[in-house]
């Protein structure tokens, strides 16, 4: 066991220090690949240290330059050494992270790093948590304690009797709220008939005057979903105004930070969040900013006991800690087995303490308002207000947009992804690693320069 370790770390180290000159993307044959890893289920057992070395050569061949400096698609970050780390550490210690009984360590790891992130965030409010897959789930867990919550206000019971005969309860969120926000919706029963769509302007940024309106339109239970950091432009709705109006009305407010509510950790991004701390409940990625391993959301509640009652399970053969003891992590999240993933979360942040995890968001932000500046001297027109990590610009017609954008990709100097804004085609670069330099947004620009050309 401990030579196949040490022969699997070295196969990862090479994967890692390729990263720097390797394509972002590789141009692979789906068939081929598939020969390679597929055929029949062996008959005969085979050597760890000959299916791992296999395995390294075809996964390292195929695999995207995610956790370089120069892949910039969908706001996804790289791992920092200690995060990376304690996630090795993680698979071997192998606990079950779901009842402090199958592993004290990971139980009070998961409750520090919890309370943790709280501090960072600057969320106050925010009374348990869970951990999650990603935002998807943190967003499912978030909104079935608030469901739970605007009902229960009404006297129903709705892990008791479900939502059938249940108050309907109007959901209101910008038009360009995250698309995984209306799949939580669908997964907790709620479905995205419930959405009332809240105008926004040309950033992006839901409109107060417009949720005040569509509060006003109707009556019942309703929970409103305010954004942290738009998808394509990185804009902030309102949050304070937003806030009031929600309390006004007696709404349920969950804000979806994914990445955005990250700018909270850093002293020159922190007014971007200014009122986020009075919502009821939040989404975040901490394999965005946070640079850990995937996978690694995190739903933080205000109300802790919609939120156990949503998540909470109990069986005859479980042992559960007494009440006031350790915490059980089952009785927070919509998984029971699951992996520990409270280890990678806590070795980050211990690793780059709040300072750190401020110049990281700063470093990033920079990176981007740079590009910003000097992308558009090979043509393109900036569309956003360049805010945070986020930059969307385009060319003078969507062909040209689009074939500039294969050109770059094609090229494996860098990747980002392309999106639709205003119904034009647009590109879209997220600045969100940890590793990324000066010299990788050189070369990016350098790739643009000549596909552009």
């Amino acid at each position: 066991m401990r030579d196949l370790l040490h022969e699997t770390a070295d196969l990862a180290a090479d994967f890692l220090e390729s990263l720097p000159e390797r394509p972002v993307f590789l141009t692979v044959d789906l068939e081929a690949l598939r020969a390679r890893l597929g055929g029949p289920v062996p008959d005969a057992p085979t050597e760890p240290r000959e299916v791992v070395a296999e395995l390294a050569a075809v996964g390292s061949e195929a695999a995207v330059a995610i956790p370089g400096g120069r892949y910039f698609g969908f706001v996804i970050g790289g791992s920092v050494p200690a995060a990376l780390a304690a996630d090795w550490l993680t698979s071997a210690w192998d606990q079950n992270a779901g009842l402090y009984v199958g592993g004290p360590a990971a139980a009070v790891v998961e409750e520090v790093a919890g309370r943790w992130l709280a501090e960072l965030l600057g969320l106050p409010r925010a009374r348990s948590f869970a951990f999650v897959t990603g935002t998807q789930m943190a967003h499912a867990t978030a909104l079935a304690a608030g469901r739970n919550h605007v009902l229960h206000e009404l006297g129903w019971d709705v892990e008791r009797d479900g939502l059938a005969g249940a108050p309907r309860i109007r959901v209101l969120a910008g038009a360009k709220a995250h698309s995984t926000l209306h799949r939580a919706l669908r997964l907790i029963g709620l479905g995205t008939g419930s959405v009332v769509p809240v105008a926004v302007d040309d950033q992006g940024r839901m409109r107060t005057d417009a949720l005040r309106e569509a509060l006003a339109r109707g009556g019942g239970p309703a929970i409103v979903c305010a954004q942290a950091g738009e998808v394509n432009t990185g804009s902030f709705d309102p949050l304070a105004e937003i806030a009031d109006a929600a309390a006004e009305a007696g709404a349920w407010l969950h804000v979806d930070g994914a990445f955005g509510l990250w700018a909270a950790a850093s002293p020159r991004f922190a007014p971007l969040v200014a009122g986020a701390e009075r919502a009821d409940s939040w989404s975040v990625d901490a394999h965005k900013w946070l640079n850990v391993p995937y996978d690694s959301g995190i739903a933080l509640c205000a109300h802790p006991e919609p939120h156990r009652r949503a998540m909470g399970v109990q069986a005859e053969y479980l042992i559960h800690a007494e009440e006031g003891g350790p915490r059980d992590q089952v009785d927070w999240t919509p998984e029971f087995s699951r992996r520990a993933r409270g280890f990678a979360v806590y070795a980050a942040i211990r690793s780059l303490g709040r300072s750190g995890i401020a110049a990281m968001v700063e470093r990033c932000c920079d990176h981007a308002a740079g590009f910003a500046r000097e992308i558009q001297a090979t043509g393109a027109e900036v569309l956003n207000e360049v805010v945070l990590n986020q930059v969307l610009f385009r060319y003078e017609t969507d062909e040209r947009t689009l074939e500039i954008l294969r050109r770059v990709q094609e090229s494996g100097e860098a990747w980002m992804s392309g999106t639709v804004w205003q119904e034009r085609q647009a590109i879209r670069l997220s600045v969100s690693n940890w590793q990324t330099s000066d010299a990788d947004v050189d070369r990016m620009l350098a790739a643009f320069a000549a596909a552009a050309g």
